[in-house]
């Protein structure tokens, strides 16, 4: 069984219209909402192998604030630049090339495309819109993740920060 957390970034800080999209730090509700999600990510008992991310800024910011939370070593979090707004085919590419000792990753990129794959897994309920700091997990019974594919994915969990508990 194969799982992945795909996490989007947390919300973005667009005070300094100087920097690129892909320099853009966290805003100050992203840095609230990103280690609250990880830990509610956390109290789920989701084990987790390792972390592979956009190179976007805001993106790899959330994946530090989530492998603290999970202990890991900032310097274990994996790059891959093709993530930065990524579209499904693209995302379901980097989950197929994941290392095979890993059997439950954190990924982190952005929308739309984790909205646009998070309707490509089972489930009876579309989304709408993955915002911002969400996390939509899903489970695939498969050994190696060269099998893997969002249409034989099961979406497990769909969290997000305003949402009521």
């Amino acid at each position: 069984m194969k799982r992945v957390y795909f996490v989007r970034h947390g919300k973005s800080d667009w005070s300094d219209s100087s920097l690129s999209d892909h320099d853009r730090p966290l805003a100050p509700r992203g840095k609230r909402d990103a280690p609250r999600m990880a830990r509610r990510l956390v109290h789920t008992q989701a084990r987790v192998d390792g972390l592979l991310s956009s190179t976007a800024r805001r993106a790899h910011r959330t994946a530090r604030v989530f492998a603290e939370a999970y202990g890991i070593p900032p310097r274990e979090i994996r790059t891959d630049e093709q993530l930065y707004l990524a579209g499904p085919n693209t995302i379901a590419r980097a989950v197929r090339a994941l290392p095979p000792g890993w059997d439950t990753v954190l990924l982190f990129g952005h929308n739309p495309g984790y909205t646009d794959l998070a309707n490509r897994f089972r489930h009876p309920e579309p989304i709408d819109n993955v915002p911002t700091c969400g996390i939509v997990g899903t489970e695939c019974d498969v050994s190696s993740w060269a099998d893997w594919s969002p249409a034989a994915a099961r979406r497990i969990l769909f969290y997000y920060p305003k949402q009521q508990l």
